[in-house]
């Protein structure tokens, strides 16, 4: 089982052309490795699935698996909306060397929860490959039910979910009910340790692109159930996980790695560099946390 914190990682883009700036993810993959971060997710949300079309998309995934050489395991995003596109995202990664992938609920056209069941059932049997369901309603508007978790947890090849509601009561739960090997990760930053300290297994975060040693450090005492010092070392954390959200992911999280000198702040249409009316925010924030 992957444990611990997973970072949801950006794609970094030179600016002007917007090409993938395969140099600067080859240094971001090392830093987060030397850093202590426990996994990777590659192409998910924060990486800007939305705007990289299939073949770069697949590319991204096969730079990081090649990059990381087995060091981390690799969890590579491969949801989409349309089921036949899932899977050959899921088919890419697994020929790329992928260990898991990580699918979110199809956004826009609203399944209902027996869609969501058929899409994903669809996709497991289509590519054996460990699979963790993303269910994140605030940008999808598709919400998967517990009842619905349950029925594809039964699944072998289905092996967790990334919780982004922030509910720990739904959290407490799935982590209750669903199968003991069945990994339940939290997708939302602030709540991310209590849940942890609930049973779950790690933290899918945005937050770990710009401080992956706290946050890997954080993850590891939650997961020991050392409340104490999770609860310490989440309050050094707590200010960054309000600056990367000021504007939508991946905006602030993007000019936030940029201003660690690690690639520049470029991002796609439509998203938009981070309005200048929160530089200062986000800066106070990498500093109070001592990243700058």
């Amino acid at each position: 089982m992957i444990r611990g914190s997973i970072v949801a990682l950006v794609t970094p883009m030179h600016s002007g052309s917007l090409d993938i700036d395969w140099g600067a993810l080859e240094k971001l993959v090392e830093w987060h490795i030397e850093q202590g971060t426990n996994s990777i997710v590659a192409v998910g949300t924060t990486g800007e699935s939305a705007t990289l079309d299939v073949s770069e998309h697949s590319a991204v995934i096969r730079a990081v698996v090649e990059q990381v050489a087995g060091r981390i395991p690799v969890i590579a995003g491969t949801g989409a909306n349309s089921t036949r596109e899932a899977i050959e995202l899921t088919k890419a990664a697994k020929e790329a060397g992928a260990d898991a992938c990580l699918l979110v609920t199809p956004y826009y056209n609203k399944p209902t929860q027996e869609g969501l069941y058929l899409h994903h059932k669809a996709i497991a049997e289509a590519v054996a490959i460990d699979q963790i369901l993303y269910n994140v309603p605030g940008r999808t508007a598709c919400d998967m039910q517990t009842e619905t978790v349950l029925r594809l947890s039964a699944i072998e090849n289905i092996v967790g979910i990334k919780e982004a509601t922030g509910d720990l009561q739904r959290a407490e739960q799935l982590i209750a009910q669903c199968p003991a090997d069945f990994a339940v990760y939290s997708g939302d930053d602030h709540t991310a340790r209590e849940l942890m300290l609930l049973g779950g297994s790690g933290d899918i975060s945005v937050t770990a692109n710009v401080a992956p040693k706290l946050m890997s450090e954080m993850c590891a005492a939650a997961l020991a159930g050392d409340s104490a010092l999770a609860t310490e070392l989440d309050g050094q954390l707590m200010g960054l996980h309000d600056a990367m959200f000021v504007e939508a992911n991946p905006i602030p999280v993007k000019w936030a790695v940029s201003q660690l000198g690690l690639m520049e702040n470029s991002l796609r249409l439509p998203m938009t560099a981070l309005s200048d009316q929160h530089h200062q925010q986000v800066a106070a924030a990498l500093s109070d946390a001592q990243l700058i």
